[in-house]
């Protein structure tokens, strides 16, 4: 798979059905090895392991349901008293971080109400705090530590 900017971790790959699979720790199954699962799998595991964000706060492929739509969220973090706190969407490394990936998390954001999201295609990463009353953002320079956001949002 394509070398990502984020460290290299090792993974449980397999063939099954003439396709890869990759145990998604998470999920406690294996699933397709698309270009998009290899990335939520790698930055994920950055999350957890370099960043320090608890494993059990995160759903992952979390369903929601919008004026009678389903719509999916590559990942949510809950926080303490299980309220959703920051969205992850990521996209396969050839997607562009556009305005429309933005646009995206904010439709998600119309329903969950978090102050903080993630997007990442694997090489570039964005990290915002998010005003819901100006609808403006506050970009991090980098991932923050699990520790830095909660801090933040005190």
């Amino acid at each position: 798979m394509l070398q990502l900017n984020l460290p290299q971790y090792s993974f449980r790959i397999k063939k099954q059905n003439e396709k890869l699979v990759i145990f998604d720790s998470q999920r406690k199954r294996y699933v397709v090895l698309t270009p998009e699962e290899w990335v939520r799998q790698n930055f994920i595991r950055f999350l957890i392991e370099e960043k320090g964000y608890p494993a059990a706060y995160l759903a992952i492929e979390k369903q929601l349901n919008m004026n009678g739509m389903k719509k999916r969220c590559d990942a949510i973090l809950y926080n303490e008293h299980a309220l959703p706190f920051l969205i992850i969407e990521l996209k396969a490394p050839n997607v562009a971080i556009s305005q429309a990936t933005f646009d995206q998390v904010a439709v998600y954001n119309a329903k969950l109400k978090v102050d903080f999201f993630i997007i990442s295609n694997g090489i570039e990463h964005f990290c915002c705090k998010v005003n819901l009353e100006t609808a403006r953002y506050e970009f991090f320079p980098e991932i923050p530590d699990f520790n830095q956001i909660v801090t933040k949002n005190a």
